[in-house]
């Protein structure tokens, strides 16, 4: 606790801070603007020309949203078989009973209506996160919508978006809903409802809740409990049996109920130690350890970072601990990288020199090693997938065989099959970096200590006047 101690109390971020860091602010480009709109424009009409191209099922199963109806469906007529009937073959409900009572009212709308809304919306949560991520940084009018623009382009084309619409998942929505929560004006007294909504939905974004405790914005922490206790109220009240099953049941404590822990797609610490043992206890102990570890060293450090006025940083850090501590972190769970990808752009625009050459290749790094690529080399169209999967893997997530590929894999294979988390890890530890190196000190009372030679500068850019985004 003494990492987060901080002598000084903690300033509201700059309301509208230059995108470039001490110099002065020019007034945002219309050709940036159109610039960047082409560009969003040729990545879906490439999409849309993948989608006309290739039969629907290459492209939109929407899989798991129709594992949403069909649990919804349940809920609605025998919601005492919700947690125990399989609602596709192999494939249980593994979201909480309040998620079931969505998924109802979703199921009242006509399959192809609710499939391309889903797709729609998913579209539009993407836009949205890059365009608040981008507004927690600074940025601003034309500027900050060239920027978001470009982002959402490029993190289009990455794989756990791509995966997100072909399965018809809820990750893009749910993360756009948190980033909404986080975004918000300290002032305003419902700031934590996003998260304990989304938390209500699936229970990864609780994590959240302590990073909140750890920023000292208890009043935040309490209305995201509040929220989620009510939902899981609400829950009991409509589904009293299915919530007696989810929450007392075994199943609730078992990562292997939504599929194979050692499956390739699940990209995190779990999953690697799983595939590294060979077997599904083998490495149960190795993970229970470092995934503790890796939780508080991850939340001490978005504490930090947010204490260091880097708010964005911050809850950006948290969703990544997230990512690499729990049991199970599918591919498409991996959409944080949209953010990610805006952070390194902001980071990039505001270096300069070396510095700024270094963002950019770690931005086309990111981008490459999510990047939604087509399987070359094998059988059947091109059509995204991305490089994990070039490793062998199991037939499916629900497949745990003792001859399952993925205990065998060597070389490259382990390289490619371990990637999201691989690369996790690494911006995990050049978060926790910065944070130390930009964490507040103590202030002498005689004179102010000079950085260091070589320190980058920590301190919040200076407020400028500019137009509102």
């Amino acid at each position: 606790m003494l990492l987060l101690a901080s002598p000084r109390p903690v300033r509201a971020p700059a309301p509208v801070p230059s995108p470039r860091a001490g110099r002065p602010a020019r007034p945002g480009s219309m050709r940036a603007v159109l610039a960047a709109a082409a560009l969003l424009g040729l990545a879906l009409a490439g999409y849309a020309a993948e989608v006309a191209a290739h039969p629907l099922r290459d492209m939109l199963t929407w899989f798991d949203l129709r594992v949403y109806v069909t649990a919804g469906q349940t809920a609605a007529h025998a919601p005492g078989l919700l947690y125990l009937r399989a609602m596709m073959p192999g494939f249980h409900f593994t979201y909480t009973p309040f998620a079931a009572l969505v998924f109802a009212a979703w199921a009242a709308l006509p399959w192809p209506v609710l499939a391309w809304l889903m797709t729609a919306a998913s579209l539009a949560a993407l836009g949205l996160a890059v365009w608040l991520t981008l507004g927690g940084l600074g940025w601003a009018g034309r500027r900050r919508l060239a920027g978001a623009l470009a982002v959402t382009a490029v993190a289009f084309w990455t794989e756990p978006v791509q995966r997100t619409l072909h399965l018809g998942q809820v990750e893009l929505l749910l993360m756009a809903l948190v980033i909404a929560d986080l975004c918000q004006s300290g002032r305003r007294w419902w700031q934590g409802a996003g998260i304990g909504l989304a938390a209500g939905v699936k229970l990864v974004p609780l994590i959240f809740i302590p990073y909140l405790v750890l920023t000292r914005r208890f009043r935040q922490a309490a209305v995201a409990m509040v929220v989620f206790a009510a939902l899981a109220g609400a829950g009991f009240a409509a589904l009293p049996q299915a919530s007696w099953q989810w929450w007392a049941g075994p199943d609730f404590l078992k990562a292997g109920r939504t599929g194979f822990v050692g499956f390739l797609a699940n990209q995190s610490l779990r999953g690697m130690f799983t595939r590294q043992s060979g077997s599904l206890a083998g490495g149960l102990w190795w993970w229970a350890a470092a995934a503790g570890l890796a939780a508080v060293a991850g939340l001490i450090t978005a504490a930090r970072l947010h204490r260091s006025g880097r708010p964005v940083h911050g809850w950006l850090t948290c969703a990544l601990t997230g990512l690499i501590v729990s049991p199970v972190s599918w591919d498409h769970h991996w959409v944080w990288v949209a953010p990610g990808l805006a952070v390194l752009a902001d980071a990039a625009v505001r270096a300069a020199g070396a510095a700024r050459a270094a963002c950019w290749a770690l931005g086309a790094g990111a981008a490459a090693v999510f990047g939604a690529w087509p399987m070359f080399g094998r059988p059947g169209p091109l059509v995204p997938w991305g490089l994990i999967w070039y490793a062998p893997g199991s037939p499916g997530a629900v497949s745990s065989h003792p001859w399952n590929s993925e205990y065998h894999w060597h070389g490259l294979a382990w390289l490619a099959g371990n990637l999201y988390i691989l690369a996790g890890l690494v911006a995990f530890a050049v978060a926790a970096v910065l944070a130390r190196r930009c964490a507040p000190r103590a202030r002498s009372p005689v004179s102010r200590p000079r950085p260091r030679a070589g320190t980058p500068p920590c301190r919040r850019p200076s407020a400028v006047p500019g137009r509102p985004g």
